[in-house]
């Protein structure tokens, strides 16, 4: 074994190499273009619209069934190219590896690829170095691993040499779960593949390679975590299945009914083919398409990347924001935002420490330039110095270092020696107690005066202040002697954090207000965590706060029960984190989960929604993740939220518009067929009004502008609520039924002229006799029903902005595009009476202004019932709101306080 300084032998290496296999992970199955593209088409109401064009195909409609083809396509088409050549997870973790490893093999050091060590070799670590596999620590001088990544812990992890037998016990355990029993961040005698050395030195032995490190235990569970179907896409799914029953019932039903009737067999065949397919709305699948591209585009102007369409939907049924810590709701990196010199406590941003100060910062501090990666308190402290105008570099041509006492455990301080033209001077920096204990004079007031114990027991006292406002503190001292025994001289303490994302409070507030739940997740202990919480408003107790420790103890039913009152979870390893997704969303929430680490990848991939950071993220966040935040900033995903909650409101009004239209379609068809009419419509009709009708009106409520305060103002829909919820399906029916009635009654209006008042209390048993025996008759009142279900279904989509506001207070100047498509639909209908190949094609009669003027008012009355029913409305509900609107006026206008700031 390579317990041995010189490490494994060659023969022994390659021996278990071809054991264990290359140190690398598994790449998993990567799609192809036609795979993807294959995965757009496995829809239910795919599936009913691909019948459709078959059966227009035998209808011999074959400008309709290419029609149908060319949506179905675009939907597919849209969403492959939105997927993208985007690599896969596996693929992005795999880029991490290092690419070479230092390595101790039969005495002798070199430098191999990093996919050729195995279990047992002996592997150096420096500073700036990645860790290329899993290793138990052998050696380790001052060596601190950055392991945020991994664990969501901010601080690097200072690591020290495990016990041997432990370290043997480890190696020969290789296929044992070996991260079960701890965290990571509990764990100094281990360092994991892909986290960062940033100080000191040492040797470990390889343990884990390739898929059974911690990484690939991480890679193995984003392989297997399945992506689950959004609310939208179960929705669609469902009205799919649901159409699709429904145009076999009405094939079934016409059919029979026509035999009974003893008509032609074959001619209602083909009439109750073509009502199946009116009843699918062939436009939607474009449409919600269409919406969901359009939508990126504006998502893109907030700084947000959208990888997958229907996720964009999903947001707006988010009830609970999982945000990792570390780099999401703070910047992973330590600024210095706070100072204690001349007895007081400053804030570095209004006033610059001392000049000594500073050059203690800056001198005493093994950081340097062109290192990315480094301990954060020392490229804090040097970032504080460089904000002044005092470099490391020229402070170190000033003075450079002669000696150094390295930063120990035991003394919690670093000292260093440098020359300068009066002699040898000291700095040291550290812990404030052990740092005041070897003062003996402090600077203040620009002089040096003896610090009397008064005066420490102050310093100490300021010390513990900021360290309860989460700061980490430091204190610096000089000594002009040159002597590390005595003459200390006391400078300053420095405060510094993890900074919070500017507006991460404002954004929180405004999601709670929301009805959505921010829950902070991170590897960092409770009271760093419950610290950050206070300050962005997320929690206030440690009643609020879960540890990794009690979440072990309990079950998952008592687990998804105690989540409902917790705010923070602290100390989780990256499977916790996974757990606890799945808890809320067995609890029946929908959960968005942001983070940038490679511990976040799989939560975020099981996630409703996976939210990844884009500017300070890892590959692996980014590559599981259904949107990246470009700017890194959570108050995007408060915005996010609210572009989904629009986008949801606009297809929901789209799906009842499309729905109520081909509703009336259907009841005009079937009502008229079932009493022993003729049929009012041909097949050619339901298809051209279907062509109007189901695209552009449709995919211009798509784009519709909502009012977007009055949105956030309420609580996000529920996970298993359906399209035709609140209001939704009595709409379709009022309309729809409303549609088919003065359809109908257009149809009857031509007879009832021609025959006058002879009928009488006769009409309904003459007029279907009346209307066979003469084919000019017929002819002229199907033209009055296709002409009136075809523009009042135009005008219908008008009024279907919004059903709760009268079509006078609509601001229509912002959604122009509505205006093109009922003009184009107008034109398109008045094509089909006027222009004479296309009257001969359709079977229709010239109609003069008259009737025009006639049909357009009795199409018109959709838009006169959509009037009535939003009066009904405000008589009839707002005195029953008074109180509530008098008890919701509070928030009301502290939300329009809020936005009104976030405006200016």
């Amino acid at each position: 074994m390579s317990e041995r300084k010189d490490g494994l032998t060659e023969k022994e290496a390659q021996r278990r190499l071809l054991q264990d296999g290359e140190n690398i992970l598994k790449k998993g199955k990567v799609k192809s273009r036609f795979q993807i593209f294959a995965e757009q088409l496995k829809d239910p109401l795919i599936y009913v619209l691909l019948i459709s064009a078959g059966l227009s195909v035998f209808l011999r409609e074959y400008s309709d069934a290419m029609i149908i083809c060319a949506v179905v396509l675009l939907n597919s088409f849209v969403g492959t190219i939105q997927e993208g050549k985007a690599r896969k997870a596996l693929d992005a973790l795999g880029a991490m590896q290092s690419e070479t490893a230092l390595v101790i093999r039969g005495g002798k050091q070199s430098e191999i690829p990093a996919s050729r060590l195995v279990c047992g070799d002996l592997v150096c670590l420096e500073a700036g170095k990645r860790v290329p596999a899993d290793l138990c620590l052998k050696e380790a001088v001052h060596l601190e691993v950055e392991e945020s990544a991994l664990t969501g812990e901010s601080q690097p992890v200072k690591k020290w040499p495990e016990r041997m037998q432990n370290a043997m016990w480890k190696i020969s355990d290789r296929q044992g779960n070996l991260f079960a029993k701890e965290s990571d961040g509990e764990q100094p005698g281990r360092v994991f593949m892909s986290t960062y050395v940033t100080k000191g030195h040492g040797r470990g032995i390889v343990f884990a390679t390739g898929m059974r490190t911690r990484l690939g235990q991480i890679a193995d569970m984003i392989d297997r975590e399945e992506e689950a179907p959004t609310p939208l896409q179960k929705r669609l799914a469902e009205l799919g299945k649901i159409l699709g029953g429904l145009s076999l019932f009405l094939c079934t039903a016409l059919f029979v009914i026509a035999l009974w009737q003893k008509r032609d067999a074959m001619q209602m065949l083909i009439t109750a083919i073509a009502l199946a397919v009116a009843a699918v709305p062939e436009g939607l699948p474009a449409v919600v398409t269409i919406c969901l591209a359009l939508s990126v585009t504006g998502l893109a102007g907030v700084n947000v990347i959208v990888r997958k369409l229907p996720a964009i939907e999903t947001l707006g049924a988010v009830n609970v924001v999982c945000s990792d810590k570390t780099g999401t709701l703070t910047q992973n990196r330590m600024t210095v935002e706070k100072g204690y010199w001349n007895g007081e406590i400053h804030v570095v941003a209004e006033e610059a420490p001392p000049e000594n100060l500073l050059r203690a910062m800056v001198l005493c501090n093994n950081a340097t330039s062109d290192l990315q990666r480094g301990d954060p308190t020392e490229l804090a402290l040097m970032e504080a110095g460089k904000r002044f105008g005092m470099t490391k570099e020229t402070e170190e041509m000033r003075y450079p270092r002669c000696d150094e006492i390295p930063f120990e455990a035991a003394l919690r301080m670093m000292t260093t020696f440098h020359d300068s033209r009066d002699g040898k001077i000291g700095f040291r920096k550290g812990a404030p107690d052990e740092v005041v204990k070897a003062c003996s004079y402090v600077w203040t007031g620009g002089m040096v005066q003896r610090l009397v114990q008064d005066e420490k027991k102050q310093i100490l006292e300021a010390a513990d202040g900021l360290s309860g406002e989460t700061f980490r503190t430091l204190a610096a001292a000089e000594n002009r002697q040159g002597d590390e025994e005595g003459g200390w001289i006391f400078l300053g303490l420095a405060a510094m954090r993890d900074p919070v994302r500017p507006n991460t409070a404002e954004a929180v507030e405004l999601l709670r207000r929301a009805g959505v739940r921010t829950v902070m997740i991170t590897g960092d202990h409770m009271r760093t965590a419950l610290a950050v919480g206070r300050q962005i408003g997320i929690g206030e107790s440690r009643e609020q706060c879960l540890t990794a420790d009690r979440m072990e103890e309990l079950t998952e039913e008592e687990l998804k029960r105690r989540l409902e009152h917790t705010r923070i979870c602290a100390r989780v390893s990256p499977l916790q984190k996974l757990k606890i997704v799945k808890a809320f969303q067995s609890g029946g929430n929908l959960v968005a989960m942001t983070g940038d680490g490679v511990n976040d990848a799989p939560s975020l991939k099981a996630a409703d929604i996976g939210i990844a950071m884009g500017k300070d993220g890892t590959d692996v966040a980014r590559q599981a993740a259904d949107m990246i935040l470009t700017d890194d900033r959570f108050e995007t995903i408060e915005r996010a939220i609210e572009e989904g909650r629009n986008i949801y409101e606009n297809i929901r009004k789209s799906v009842i518009f499309l729905m109520s239209s081909n509703l009336g379609e259907v009841l005009t068809m079937f009502a008229a067929i079932a009493f022993g009419f003729p049929s009012p419509l041909k097949s050619s009709h339901i298809l051209w009004i279907n062509l109007i009708t189901d695209s552009l009106p449709a995919l211009a409520l798509s784009v519709d502008q909502n009012d977007r305060k009055e949105l956030m103002n309420h609580p996000p829909r529920k996970a298993g609520e359906s399209l035709f919820a609140r209001g939704g399906f009595s709409c379709t029916c009022f309309y729809g039924f409303l549609i088919a009635g003065i359809s109908l009654w257009a149809f009857f209006l031509p007879v009832l002229k021609a025959a006058g008042a002879e009928f009488g209390t006769f009409f309904l048993h003459s007029l279907p006799g009346l209307l066979q025996k003469d084919p000019m008759l017929l002819t002229k009142a199907q033209t009055y029903a296709f002409t009136v279900l075809g523009m009042s279904q135009l005008i219908h989509a008008v009024g279907m902005r919004d059903v709760t506001k009268s079509v006078f207070r609509m601001k229509h100047t912002e959604n122009r595009l509505m205006w093109v498509a009922a003009g184009t639909g107008a034109v398109l209908q008045l094509a089909v009476t006027e222009v004479p190949f296309l009257v001969k094609a359709f079977g229709t009669v010239p109609l003069d202004l008259k009737q025009w003027g006639e049909l357009i008012l009795i199409s018109a009355v959709p838009l006169l019932a959509h009037e009535i029913v939003v009066l009904f409305q405000k008589i009839a509900f707002d005195p029953e709101n008074e109180n509530r609107e008098g008890e919701d006026c509070t928030n009301q206008a502290q939300l329009d306080g809020n936005s009104q700031e976030r405006v200016r």
